[in-house]
């Protein structure tokens, strides 16, 4: 999957005409974020064929849509909200299939079971999606609360309050399993 998408980026190897970036291709954007993305991702679903999954979707409707994100004042932050919402809408899809195939209530926490072999994900699997979702766009890949706010469809404050409340909800679960 990853040598097709490899393929068809080869075709956008065009620069982007009358944009913020310049003469960046496509194909430079998709080096540049490619492994952010993905790392983002699989802290968020826990599962790494689903992260490349939907890092590559995110991908694909970029690209399609390239001459224009290009000119975008931030093209990563459209590519992370973006991969959001097609790891939102892969979840909702997955609940409801399950209600309807077994007709089930909907689940409160979609993030239960996260990498217990590692700290980082043990403790970021304590916190709320959208604590989590905070944390790893600010903490762990930099952005500033205004980019992960573009992101995540919210406000710069709001995605302050929530990394907030998500470290210090890290900090109580790792103090926990340190005693």
């Amino acid at each position: 999957m990853q040598e097709m998408m490899r393929q068809r980026l080869q075709v956008a190897n065009r620069p982007a005409e009358d944009s913020r970036m310049g003469a960046e291709t496509f194909e430079t954007f998709y080096e540049a974020e490619r492994d952010g993305l993905f790392g983002a991702l699989v802290l968020i679903t826990g599962n790494r064929n689903e992260a490349e999954e939907i890092a590559q979707d995110a991908f694909l409707a970029l690209w399609e849509r390239w001459e224009r994100v290009a000119g975008l004042e931030n093209p990563s932050g459209y590519l992370y909200r973006t991969a959001m919402n097609g790891f939102r809408r892969r979840r909702r899809r997955a609940a409801l299939a399950v209600r309807k195939a077994f007709h089930l209530a909907p689940t409160e926490d979609l993030f239960a079971q996260a990498d217990a072999r590692q700290v980082v994900a043990q403790a970021l699997a304590g916190v709320s999606r959208r604590q989590r979702a905070a944390l790893v766009l600010t903490e762990l890949l930099g952005f500033t609360s205004e980019e992960a706010a573009q992101a995540l469809g919210i406000r710069p404050v709001t995605v302050r309050v929530l990394a907030s409340q998500g470290r210090a909800a890290m900090k109580r679960s790792m103090e926990r399993s340190d005693e």
